[in-house]
C-alpha cells in the first residue's frame, strides 16, 4: 500500500508539472509489468501475471512508447501503457457497492431500477416495458410493431442520470444519436438498461449515456446485445433558467390534424398536434388537449417533458413532408433543454420550428406568454421508404407552401 501509494503521488506531481517559461509538459507512463527484460520476468511473476490475465508489455512495443511519450511536447498528463489488464480492471463487487433499491421505489417509468455503479462498468440502471401496458409503446407502433419513441430514450437517459445524482438538476441532453429502433417484437415485454458513464466538466457532471436492449436469438448461444441510442446528460446544482420566446404570429392557414394522422403511424397518446401552420418561415405545430396519459402508472415522475419533444420532431416531419414529400425518423439531438412542465403553461403550447439550409431544425416550445418550456437545437432526421398518403400530403403541401 505505501508504495502504490508513493508511485501514484509521484505520478500526479509528474502529471501536472509544467516547466516554467516553456510549452514543457510532465508525461507519467503506467506501464504494466515488461516482459523479455526487468524484474517482472524472473521466477514465478510471468505464470502469477498470466493466471491473472495480465499481459506483460513486450519491450519492442513499451520502448517506442516511452520514447514517443519523452520526446513529443504536447502529450503530458498520465497514460496507461499495456495490454489486457485482467483482474485490474474486474469490479471489486458485483453492483460496485451501490445497493439496488426495489423498482417501485425509484419513481421513474424509465430507470426503474438503479442496478449498479461500478468503478470500471460505470452506473447502469433498467426498465422492464410491456407493450401491452404502456400508451408511449401501443400507440408509438411501425408496421404493427411497437416501438420505443426516441423521446423516451432521451428521457431514460435524463432519468439515470437523476437516480445517480439526485441532487443534481438535468440542465440539457447532449450528442443524442438515434442508432438503432428499440422493437418490442410479438408484442412480449422488454429490458431496456441504460449505461452511464460520469465525469466533471467544470462545475457540472457529464454522463455518456448508451441505451441497450438484449435479445435470445433462435440457435444462437449468447443473446444478441445491441447499442440503440447513444448521448450525454449535462447535470448541475442549479436548473436551467426559464426564457422568454417571442410568440409565434401564423401567417399561413391552418391545418387540422387529421391528415397528419392519416400519414403518421401514431395512436391517441402520441397524436400530439392539434393543428399546424406557417408563421413566416418557419412551421407551427400547436399540441393537442386532453390527450391520454403518456405511461402507467400515472404518477411515475418524467425528468423530461418527451410528449412536448415528440410535438417538435412531428411538426418538423410535417415540414418535410409538405416540401419534400418524405416521412423520416429521428436520427441526431445536438442539444435540448428543458426549462418548464406543462401544467405551468399559460394557455397552448406551440413548437415554433426553423428549417435550417443543412436540413437540420432547430424549435422551442413556447406558450401563449412567451415562456419557453424546451428549446432545442441541431435535429436531424432520416428518411423512412414508406408510402405516403397522397391526398393527406397534398393537404400538408397546402399548408406550409411559401405562399401560404
Amino acid at each position: 500500500s505505501d508504495y502504490s501509494a508513493a508511485n501514484d503521488l509521484l505520478c500526479k506531481l509528474t502529471a501536472n508539472q509544467r516547466a516554467v517559461g516553456s510549452d514543457t509538459l510532465g508525461v507519467a507512463i503506467d506501464w504494466t509489468a515488461w516482459g523479455d527484460i526487468g524484474m517482472a520476468t524472473r521466477g514465478s511473476i510471468p505464470t502469477i501475471m498470466k493466471a491473472a490475465g495480465i499481459d506483460m508489455l513486450p519491450a519492442a512495443a513499451g520502448i517506442p512508447i516511452v520514447r514517443r511519450e519523452v520526446t513529443h511536447r504536447g502529450t503530458g498528463g498520465e497514460m496507461v501503457a499495456g495490454l489486457r489488464l485482467g483482474v485490474l480492471t474486474d469490479e471489486f463487487d458485483s453492483t460496485g457497492g451501490w445497493a439496488p433499491a426495489p423498482a417501485a421505489d425509484s419513481g421513474s417509468i424509465m430507470a426503474q431500477s438503479a442496478d449498479s455503479f461500478g468503478i470500471y462498468g460505470g452506473f447502469q440502471a433498467s426498465a422492464d416495458l410491456d407493450p401491452a401496458d404502456q400508451p408511449f409503446l401501443f400507440d408509438h407502433q411501425i408496421d404493427g410493431i411497437p416501438v420505443l419513441p426516441g423521446v423516451m430514450g432521451v428521457e431514460a437517459f435524463a432519468a439515470a442520470a437523476s437516480l445517480a445524482f439526485p441532487d443534481l438538476h438535468v440542465v440539457a441532453v447532449e450528442d443524442v444519436e438515434f442508432l438503432a429502433p428499440f422493437k418490442f417484437y410479438r408484442n412480449e415485454p422488454r429490458t431496456v438498461t441504460v449505461e452511464a458513464d460520469f465525469r466533471r466538466d467544470g462545475d457540472d457532471i457529464v454522463a455518456a449515456c448508451r441505451l441497450i436492449g438484449s435479445r435470445i436469438l433462435a440457435n444462437q448461444p449468447d443473446p444478441q446485445v445491441t447499442t440503440h441510442f447513444t448521448g450525454t446528460v449535462r447535470l448541475a446544482a442549479d436548473p436551467p433558467a426559464v426564457t422568454g420566446v417571442p410568440v409565434p404570429v401564423r401567417t399561413g392557414p391552418e391545418l387540422a390534424s387529421g391528415p397528419v394522422y392519416d400519414i403518421y403511424f401514431h395512436g391517441p397518446a402520441y397524436q400530439v398536434i392539434d393543428r399546424v401552420a406557417k408563421a413566416g418561415t418557419d412551421v407551427v405545430g400547436s399540441m393537442a388537449a386532453g390527450l391520454p396519459a403518456n405511461h402507467v402508472p400515472d404518477d411515475r415522475h418524467l425528468a423530461t417533458t418527451p410528449r412536448l419533444t415528440e410535438l417538435i420532431f412531428q411538426t418538423a416531419g410535417v415540414w418535410e413532408i409538405g416540401t419534400e414529400g418524405t416521412m423520416a425518423l429521428p436520427q441526431h439531438i445536438d442539444r435540448v433543454v428543458y426549462t418548464g412542465k406543462p401544467t405551468s403553461a399559460v394557455g397552448q403550447l406551440q413548437a415554433v420550428v426553423t428549417p435550417r439550409a443543412d436540413g437540420s431544425f432547430d424549435a422551442v416550445v413556447v406558450d401563449e406568454e412567451g415562456t419557453g418550456f424546451v428549446s432545442l437545437v441541431g435535429y436531424r432526421t432520416v428518411q423512412l421508404p414508406a408510402p405516403l398518403d397522397e391526398a393527406a400530403a397534398t393537404q400538408l403541401r397546402e399548408a406550409i407552401a411559401e405562399e401560404g
